[in-house]
């Protein structure tokens, strides 16, 4: 898909608020309508409380595995606690858009301990990375998020993919969910090898923080566990913990109009042409997360999520009034976007296989 090409307007990180590119731009126009709303101003109870049940929901996982002991009915605390080290990764996503605190700092201080401390995942590894996307969301030279490393996101990727993404990308539609139950891993060792890089900040803190998660981790495991149900408690909890993470972002962007080379249109059209809206009640809202409401998330990320579902309203109205497609659909139709256009851009892998 080709865009208009206007002047890119992108925050410097996740939680900055964007930049219009003019003060008659259509951005600039829309923010006055959803600062006049209110819905850009901060809500400390909400996350008090929503802070409080996550780590009491942590805590209250622990106490179970502790007092059930060595037994296969662990599987059920695995499971459970899958659900609650998603909800922990969507607070850190929320703090890394200093939804929750105005300053850097305690969103950083509270981002690790959320992230690296509570579910092993490097905050400032997915901040850098999240940062990116949120720039130049499936722009497929500038979004990590569709680098073609196992997964092809466009027929392009596919005719010139090579290694397991050309392995898999005939068939990967099918093999989309079962992937995602490597997600959980992959998010710890990505972690991991980016202590390696100069980039990193506060390479120590970050590095203890996710030692000390990992030894406490791994001994509550082995040590209340026997080694069979300690291995199977990992695979289990580790493994739903990336199903629900991975489809929780899944709908977001995956199928949508992908981005090459110098197409970069201006703010708002390049987050609102990219994303996805999932329509659903309050319990899709918790589920995701707020993501649901990806478009709004995009054009404001630092917005508190209990916010984003008013502002939906003004967004779309305001996309018809400009002529801007505003894309929402329901949850199970987004997968079934994504997973269809996963298969149909890996038609080349598939037509080259046939030829050869």
């Amino acid at each position: 898909m080709t865009f208009s090409i206007d002047a890119p307007a992108a925050a410097a990180t996740p939680g900055a608020p964007a930049r219009p590119s003019g003060p008659g731009s259509d951005f600039a126009r829309l923010s006055r309508r959803i600062d006049d709303a209110g819905l850009l101003d901060r809500r400390p109870g909400y996350y008090t409380v929503r802070l409080g049940l996550v780590i009491a929901a942590l805590l209250g996982g622990g106490a179970a595995f502790l007092a059930l002991g060595d037994t296969w009915w662990q599987l059920a605390v695995a499971a459970a606690m899958a659900l609650v080290f998603g909800q922990v990764a969507l607070v850190a996503h929320d703090l890394a858009h200093r939804q929750v605190f105005r300053r850097r700092r305690p969103s950083e201080a509270w981002g690790r301990l959320f992230g690296n401390l509570a579910i092993g995942m490097s905050y400032g590894w997915w901040t850098n990375k999240h940062t990116r996307h949120h720039a130049n969301p499936n722009h497929e030279e500038l979004d990590p998020d569709v680098a073609p490393e196992i997964v092809v996101w466009s027929t392009g990727q596919a005719r010139d993919s090579s290694g397991l993404a050309r392995i898999i990308g005939g068939h990967q539609a099918f093999l989309f969910f079962p992937l995602l139950t490597l997600e959980g891993f992959n998010l710890h060792v990505s972690s991991i090898r980016a202590l390696r890089s100069p980039a990193m900040k506060h390479r120590v803190l970050e590095g203890t923080l996710l030692l000390l998660h990992l030894a406490a981790y791994l001994s509550a495991l082995f040590l209340v566990l026997s080694p069979g149900r300690a291995v199977a408690f990992l695979a289990v909890h580790q493994g739903l913990f990336g199903v629900y993470l991975g489809s929780t972002f899944a709908p977001n962007h995956k199928g949508m109009p992908t981005l090459t080379g110098d197409e970069r249109p201006d703010f708002l059209r390049r987050q609102v042409l990219t994303s996805r809206d999932v329509r659903g009640g309050r319990f899709t809202d918790l589920m995701l997360g707020g993501l649901n409401y990806q478009i709004e998330h995009h054009l404001f990320p630092s917005m508190p999520t209990p916010h984003l579902r008013h502002a939906q309203v003004i967004v779309r109205e305001y996309c018809a009034e400009i002529g801007v497609p505003y894309h929402e659909t329901g949850l199970l139709r987004s997968y079934r976007e994504a997973l269809t256009h996963l298969h149909r851009v890996g038609e080349p892998i598939r037509r080259q296989r046939r030829a050869s």
